[in-house]
């Protein structure tokens, strides 16, 4: 058992921006936590779904046919295969829960390495 993770501690740590942190794994799944500024790129995750959980700021997640406007504490759920792009007109920081090992891009060639903090 280890101690308690200090989120805001963690994200302290580093200042690079869309280059998640792993802070804790359980039952096969990565909790990271990341630093997030402007667009990111259209992707989908094809094996799974994807968990949003806005820490600090506000962010939205642009579906095809709407978009989902989330602010601190909220959270959503992108459903496996669906495309999707997050963005944070402002700093933002996110939860975000995974299989460990799935790529943040939806593709292992483009996708950031994992780190673990």
């Amino acid at each position: 058992m280890s101690d308690a993770i200090d989120l805001a501690e963690k994200l302290a740590s580093f200042s690079e921006q869309w280059a998640p942190r792993t802070v804790a794994e359980f039952n096969g799944h990565d909790v990271m936590v990341a630093r997030i500024e402007g667009e990111y790129h259209w992707h989908a995750h094809p094996d799974t779904d994807d968990f949003f959980l806005v820490l600090k700021g506000e962010i939205d997640i642009e579906l095809r046919d709407r978009t989902v406007h989330l602010s601190e504490g909220q959270m959503f759920v992108i459903p496996r295969d669906v495309e999707h792009r997050p963005v944070a007109r402002g700093e933002a920081h996110i939860l975000l829960i995974e299989p460990t090992g799935t790529p943040n891009t939806g593709d292992p060639d483009t996708a950031a390495p994992r780190q673990v903090i």
